[in-house]
């Protein structure tokens, strides 16, 4: 950094009470925190820090308490969040005007990132995007490194697209469906327009204090009554809902709370258990809503072709299947929609990972003087090794001042010449080269 900023700084910038620089954080730290998000099972980091051995660390005290503050927003909270959504939502528009058949579904997803950034200083996404096009759109989680969105959008193709950005670690999840040349065939209409009831009953029965496991039941009961008008079901909608039809078509839950992360905690407080049941055992979710929270409204039908072909292998749910009807619908993917609830006051308004390296060699040390004791490699060159050469020069404030203040260093400093420096910034250049059979090869900046 060029800085060292004071405490107040950080604590105006953050609006915390209390700042300390981490080389002196063990004389006010004596308790850490570790505990398990109930969305996604990940269990967070014990903290780590040098001198930490002095300390009796309790894993288990702070992570409810935490996950308390976390559950309910601020103000200033509600703000960030609003911005969030309403860049998401631009850059959700815009994809729309650009899509055309014979694109591929990662070109949209560059789109999106572009516009967050670009237009809303929103670096990183808040998750993987989703770009689903055609039957890709009934895969829930699409996107991951496995289906990276490589499909080319065919003319007739459904999209579901659910992206978000993230700004200052404040996330947005919003999902959009629509036809990819920009006209719905009747099918399409049918279901985009079931989900749409879905969604709007859900936001207009939720309020602070009722179940959310309510909200999710509601939604299926909406898409059933929809999936019986289109033909697909035949019968009772309640007895659909005894054997969980609702399921076979929403196997995700309604949504989740949405802060800090993406799939926010405090879902499962202690004593609130999971309903194992298809459909609900997925909820991320289960206590009653409060006021202050922020939710995801997010329900949707899809097709997927083991989930159908469970169903009419079995004989409580098969009854209830046109399965006629039903082939017209193999292959046509899915349809979500989801809104934002900010629940403030008894109103309802629809609306980060550290990455860690190091690379340890039995016998390798690293030398523990300035400037080496950054470099990241300390073991021979070899052949076939890819290696960076960056190197710099850069004017840093306050290691001018540290050198300046030290005698052995300030002897060699010409102070007034130096004083045309301060502000410049720096310089770096870096090359790249691959060491193969005792030849080097170098890549120029052109040719990177």
């Amino acid at each position: 950094v060029d800085r060292i900023f004071p405490k107040e700084h950080f604590k105006v910038k953050y609006a915390v009470d209390e700042v300390q620089y981490f080389h002196i954080l063990l004389v006010f730290v004596s308790s850490m925190q570790r505990g398990q998000n109930t969305d996604s099972g990940s269990i967070s980091r014990e903290a780590s820090f040098e001198g930490i051995s002095s300390f009796q660390v309790n894993n288990s005290l702070l992570h409810p308490v935490i996950v308390e503050c976390r559950l309910t927003k601020t103000d200033m909270e509600l703000e960030v969040l609003r911005y969030t959504n309403r860049i998401s939502s631009e850059a959700h528009k815009m994809v729309m005007k650009h899509i055309k058949p014979g694109q591929k579904e990662y070109e949209m997803e560059s789109l999106f990132h572009h516009y967050c950034y670009s237009k809303g200083g929103m670096r990183h996404t808040s998750y993987t995007c989703i770009c689903g096009t055609g039957h890709n759109s009934s895969i829930i989680y699409y996107g991951h490194p496995g289906a990276p969105n490589d499909k080319t959008i065919m003319d007739g193709d459904i999209c579901l697209f659910d992206m978000g950005g993230e700004y200052y670690c404040y996330t947005s999840d919003i999902t959009c469906s629509f036809p990819a040349n920009g006209k719905f065939t009747v099918d399409q209409r049918a279901i985009y327009e079931a989900v749409l009831k879905s969604s709007r009953a859900v936001m207009a029965a939720i309020k602070p204090g009722v179940k959310w496991t309510d909200m999710h039941r509601l939604a299926d009961r909406v898409h059933l009554e929809e999936l019986v008008k289109i033909g697909i079901l035949n019968g009772s909608v309640e007895d659909m809902m005894k054997v969980f039809m609702g399921s076979v078509f929403m196997p995700h839950g309604l949504g989740h709370l949405l802060g800090i992360d993406v799939h926010d905690v405090g879902g499962y407080p202690e004593g609130v258990e999971r309903i194992n049941e298809p459909g609900l055992v997925n909820l991320l979710m289960g206590r009653p809503v409060q006021e202050r929270m922020v939710l995801t409204v997010e329900p949707g039908i899809y097709f997927i072709n083991h989930l159908l072909d469970e169903a009419l292998a079995d004989p409580k749910q098969s009854c209830f299947i046109n399965s006629q009807v039903l082939a017209r619908f193999r292959g046509f993917g899915g349809v979500s929609l989801s809104a934002k609830f900010y629940l403030v006051l008894l109103f309802c308004y629809p609306e980060a990972v550290a990455l860690s390296y190091c690379i340890i060699v039995q016998g390798v040390e690293r030398i523990n003087e300035p400037g080496l004791v950054n470099l990241l490699m300390g073991r021979p060159v070899q052949e076939r090794m890819v290696l960076t050469v960056e190197p710099g020069i850069y004017f840093i404030n306050h290691l001018l001042d540290e050198a300046l203040a030290d005698p052995k260093q300030s002897c060699f400093i010409n102070s007034q010449v130096l004083a045309r420096f301060r502000g410049f910034g720096g310089v770096s250049l870096s090359a790249k080269f691959y060491l193969v059979v005792q030849y080097t090869f170098r890549l120029d900046s052109k040719d990177r």
